[in-house]
């Protein structure tokens, strides 16, 4: 176990964490809930950066850390429309698209082939957490909701092109 590792298992453990202080209504929830999103959100660069600097690239990292990224904005999402900040269509079209990305490059490790994250695809991560920390914080500050509303639209936006894009370069691996 290396310092990557723990790292992305620590964002798997603050998942539940966030979840349960997001969902239940106690003072400064929204506040906490979101500095947890944000340190685990960070755990995920972190770890990234610390495995490719110090090669500690290990195959339980390249399988936990998608893992740990897709339940974060998962429960966020889930979360999210539970609390009815978030219209359910969004939610379902940004996770369909992480399933379906998913699922494509299962498909391609088991010819051999590793489908890379791409610029676009961290693009949209990082799209992705901006909105949903922007949300989260609409309930402290109010004026933040129209914020809210153009963050998760573009972040939706961006989110169905790179699935768009993982797809055509897969198309072009076919050929």
């Amino acid at each position: 176990m290396n310092i990557p590792n723990s790292l992305t298992l620590l964002r798997i453990f603050l998942v539940p964490v966030f979840v349960v202080v997001l969902v239940l209504h106690i003072p400064y929830g929204d506040l906490l809930a979101a500095l947890i999103f944000i340190a685990a959100a960070l755990t995920d660069s972190l770890d990234g950066y610390l495995a490719r600097k110090y090669k500690q690239v290990t195959k339980l990292g390249i399988i936990l850390d998608p893992i740990a990224d897709k339940l974060l904005i998962t429960a966020a999402l889930i979360c999210l429309v539970e609390l009815g900040r978030l219209q359910g269509w969004i939610a379902i079209v940004i996770l369909g698209r992480e399933f379906a990305v998913s699922g494509l490059r299962s498909v391609k490790a088991e010819e051999g082939i590793i489908i890379p994250a791409s610029k676009l695809g961290k693009f949209k991560t990082i799209s992705q957490i901006l909105a949903v920390i922007i949300i989260i914080l609409e309930s402290l500050y109010p004026p933040l909701h129209i914020v809210g509303i153009w963050a998760i639209y573009i972040a939706l936006a961006i989110t169905v092109i790179s699935g768009v894009d993982y797809f055509l370069k897969f198309k072009g691996m076919e050929e």
